[in-house]
């Protein structure tokens, strides 16, 4: 074998070898280039909130201008994409000319899109305080849907309802905070507790 046509072709070869490079480069470059650019992640399918607010508190007003009900929470989060509004630790506060205010409590709770329904879960407490006709009257559950505007609730769970020594139990309830009106709906049962004297 001549070793001097293997150097010359090799030198040959090496001296191309820039130029191949240099083409193979920009090749690469006007790749890059033409290929589109990458899309940006759909947020619309995220479940992030836009806005939170600690503290949270916001007051309906009546003809008056008297408050109709108040809505507190610990926190409140706001999620765009379904236009959902979550609340911790809410208190919807009603209030009514002739009788005392009514509580509603919860561990956590929803508001729809429009504002006009609460769905409140965990923990449910309505306190209803005693008034010249009732005596305190205590409701509670693990869930309730609230229209407030209407001075709704209702559940289909379970709920206990201590009226003074009664304690009654049902499955599901109507509340009418307007005509003071209570529906027990299914299985209700009751039982008297006489004082410990």
């Amino acid at each position: 074998m001549n070793y001097s046509i293997v150097i010359d072709r090799l030198r040959a070869w090496f001296t191309g070898l820039p130029l191949l490079l240099l083409l193979l480069g920009a090749a690469y470059w006007l790749n890059q280039q033409v290929q589109p650019l990458p899309s940006a992640p759909d947020s619309s399918k995220r479940h992030d909130p836009d806005f939170i607010v600690s503290k949270f508190v916001a007051t309906t007003l009546n003809e008056q201008g008297k408050p109709r009900f108040v809505m507190a929470a610990k926190t409140m989060l706001h999620y765009p994409d379904n236009d959902s509004t979550y609340l911790e630790a809410p208190v919807l506060t009603s209030f009514d000319l002739d009788h005392p205010p009514t509580h509603t409590s919860a561990n956590n709770g929803m508001v729809s899109g429009k504002g006009d329904e609460i769905f409140l879960r965990d923990n449910v407490k309505i306190v209803r305080p005693n008034s010249t006709k009732q005596r305190d009257m205590i409701f509670t559950t693990t869930y309730l849907h609230v229209i407030p505007d209407r001075g709704l609730a209702e559940t289909d769970q379970p709920v206990t309802m201590v009226d003074g020594r009664n304690i009654v139990h049902a499955v599901g309830m109507k509340f009418d905070n307007k005509a003071h009106i209570v529906k027990l709906l299914a299985q209700v049962k009751s039982e008297y507790v006489p004082d410990k004297n």
